[in-house]
């Protein structure tokens, strides 16, 4: 195939804007080459998941193990790749999906990422994202990351003298250093309260302990869904309800490590932010960061980014959004990865993270030298968890796994504890887990 049948194929030929002048015109062509570079998305994943005997076609799941999923990927073969916690892999589909949309985008720069041509597009991955949440499209921003919202919050909550933000100690930096920053300048104060080892394993005890932490000048509560470090999955709606009754006005979630990993309906959770980085358990491309923000905060909120888009979308979750040149093409792809978890039965999803969740907790009690430090219960943790393995320091360790062994995880120090963190995701399965239990298995480094 020559390059001419190949614009062809994926809607790319210029012919449409050589044809065609005005905004009108273009917008319609615009859609129409979205449109099918969408549908060539579609058939590309159902090919390569079907051609890596996975059951993903136009039917959801039913259940069925991911088998074969990694075949879908483009992770060198010699990876054995357990670290979506910190970054996580895409589909090749997502991923040519993102080139092409890339292409259409330098065919006309000026018209695709400034025009008021690709306004409907964008609007149409917005309202796919508060569907995935379970919101409104008001209440969705696309940001950078999920420390970008956090610094939002940081920096444009009407916080002073006399206010408090309250953090736990499982916190990600991200979402705890920009307050300690702005509570400098501003001065309002940040309190860190310690979840210990008892606090993480028993889900009352959480409650009680972030009960008991809330004073009487707490104003903004943050606090993790799913923390990154041992994997505790924090009882959200039960701690705003009683975070307000004792009268906070505001509570953030760092919601990085859920999204993608668990069904979440952010309306049920009575929180006022939710912010994700859908690179992570999305598989969406990187640098791009998906946020739900509610209207009671939106409306104390100011913006981070002064610039036009302000006014025009007063009350909007669009508001605080950086209206200057953006990644679009990345927010389209971030369309279908939607698209992708679309086609997933959200049972045989978290079937799936349980299956590996019990195989690794039950490799961890056959090894007299690990202790596993995380809920002994999936629906308390999450598919991250944390192994302490017996003498050896975690990030040597970590990083002795890839050199030896191709084996990608993240290493954790703590007073007290080393622990190696596990984070495998849908392509991932036991055999994967097995090859690290293996090489960890007996004395001294692995070999």
């Amino acid at each position: 195939m020559d390059d001419s049948d190949d614009q062809r194929k994926h809607g790319l030929s210029r012919r449409g804007l050589l044809k065609r002048a005005g905004l009108g015109a273009a917008a319609a062509t615009l859609l129409d080459r979205i449109g099918m570079l969408q549908q060539t998305f579609a058939d590309e994943l159902r090919a390569d998941t079907r051609q890596a005997g996975s059951p993903i076609d136009d039917s959801p799941l039913d259940g069925a193990p991911f088998s074969g999923l990694h075949l879908a990927y483009s992770l060198d073969p010699s990876v054995t790749y357990l670290n979506h916690a910190s970054i996580g892999t895409i589909p090749r589909a997502i991923q040519r999906s993102h080139a092409r949309y890339l292409e259409l985008c330098e065919q006309n720069p000026w018209l695709y990422m400034w025009g008021g041509a690709w306004e409907g597009p964008r609007e149409s991955i917005r309202a796919k994202a508060a569907h995935f949440l379970g919101c409104t499209a008001e209440d969705v921003t696309f940001s950078h990351n999920t420390t970008e919202t956090f610094n939002l919050l940081a920096q444009g909550l009407p916080l002073g003298p006399g206010d408090e933000v309250l953090v736990p100690n499982l916190n990600h930096s991200g979402a705890s250093v920009c307050f300690e920053l702005q509570a400098e300048r501003r001065g309002y104060t940040v309190r860190r309260f310690d979840l210990g080892w008892d606090d993480a394993t028993d889900v009352n005890r959480t409650l009680e302990r972030y009960a008991e932490a809330v004073g009487a000048r707490t104003r903004l509560l943050v606090l993790p869904h799913v923390d990154n470090t041992v994997g505790l999955r924090h009882p959200v709606a039960a701690v705003a309800q009683e975070a307000r009754r004792r009268g906070v006005e505001f509570i953030a979630i760092d919601a990085a490590q859920t999204v993608g990993m668990i069904p979440i309906d952010v309306s049920a959770l009575g929180v006022d932010a939710y912010a994700t980085s859908p690179h992570k358990w999305l598989q969406a491309p990187k640098g791009l960061g998906l946020s739900y923000l509610g209207s009671a905060l939106r409306e104390a909120l100011q913006p981070m980014w002064m610039t036009w888009g302000q006014q025009r979308w007063q009350g909007s979750a669009r508001r605080f959004e950086d209206y200057g040149t953006r990644n679009l093409a990345a927010v389209l792809a971030l369309g279908d990865a939607l698209d992708f978890h679309g086609r997933l039965d959200p049972a045989a999803r978290v079937a799936h993270h349980r299956r590996l969740h019990a195989h690794a907790y039950a490799r961890t009690q056959e090894i007299p030298r690990l202790a596993w430090r995380s809920p002994a219960d999936f629906d308390q943790g999450g598919a991250l968890y944390a192994i302490d393995v017996d003498g050896q320091p975690a990030r040597s360790l970590a990083q002795a796994l890839f050199t030896e062994h191709g084996i990608v995880t993240r290493g954790f120090e703590h007073p007290g504890w080393h622990a190696i963190r596990l984070s495998p995701n849908l392509a991932n399965t036991t055999a994967d887990l097995d090859r690290f239990f293996d090489a960890v298995r007996g004395s001294g480094e692995p070999s």
